[in-house]
């Protein structure tokens, strides 16, 4: 699922996630003279804030995607980037002032065991935070897509049933695995594009269950996936305005 090229993903959800790193740093109270740990970096869009933050010494991430680890190590060759799920982090009690996971916690496999990871990584007092899209609440960068995939199969599973994609999950979770003081609050993200094909074409790109329900389809069924996005998009240009919850608690 995400055993792709960072390029691919950086153009399919970088263009959104790189507006929400610099708010989940905010909420997570990130500041220099910490050390910090980035759980399902991917490239690194959030390794990249944090290490403007705190400098790239004092930050450590993880990702299960041997790819995304190395494009991650590549970017930033002076933090500490190791191949880690975050339901098995590979760093000692306390080690951190701040854990964060950026659109990470749906696709956990166990999310309530990776969010105790990370509060047992972070130092008593220390700030966990954590951000998912609001796919319930169809206000995420992906709603047109999965909108014109049920209108053309009601049966398609979409990703509205994920981890902390629902108002109040989040702080589910966190409570769940230890948190204390929980807060939920929403971010919010806007790309524009030019072209309709300037969107549409990184859903082809394989990334994500997005990623692969357009490839799994057959051409035809595609083309007429794509010309059904194109009927509920606004004409371009036009931005898309994505909303994702977030989550901050003391470890």
């Amino acid at each position: 699922m995400f055993e792709v090229a960072a390029t691919a993903y950086d153009r399919f959800m970088g263009v959104h996630s790189a507006k929400l790193a610099p708010q989940l740093a905010d909420l997570a109270g990130v500041r220099a003279g910490q050390r910090v740990l980035d759980v399902g970096c991917g490239p690194g869009v959030l390794t990249a804030e944090l290490v403007a933050r705190v400098g790239p010494e004092s930050v450590s991430a993880v990702d299960p995607s041997e790819s995304f680890v190395a494009t991650a190590r590549e970017r930033q060759p002076d933090v500490d980037v190791q191949r880690a799920a975050a339901e098995q982090l590979p760093f000692p009690d306390d080690a951190f002032d701040a854990a964060l996971a950026q659109l990470v916690v749906h696709f956990m496999a166990d999310p309530v065991g990776g969010l105790r990871e990370m509060v047992r990584v972070t130092r008593d007092g220390g700030s966990v935070a954590a951000c998912v899209w609001d796919h319930a609440g169809d206000r995420t960068p992906l709603t047109i897509f999965w909108q014109a995939a049920r209108s053309l199969n009601p049966n398609v599973q979409d990703e509205s049933g994920r981890a902390g994609s629902r108002a109040g999950h989040l702080t589910e979770l966190f409570e769940a695995a230890g948190a204390r003081d929980v807060r939920e609050t929403a971010l919010e993200s806007a790309a524009t594009f030019e072209t309709f094909e300037d969107w549409w074409e990184p859903f082809t790109f394989g990334v994500g269950p997005v990623g692969e329900y357009a490839r799994a389809l057959g051409d035809d069924q595609r083309a007429a996936l794509r010309e059904r996005c194109r009927e509920l998009l606004p004409a371009p240009p036009f931005t898309v305005r994505s909303f994702a919850w977030a989550a901050r608690g003391l470890a």
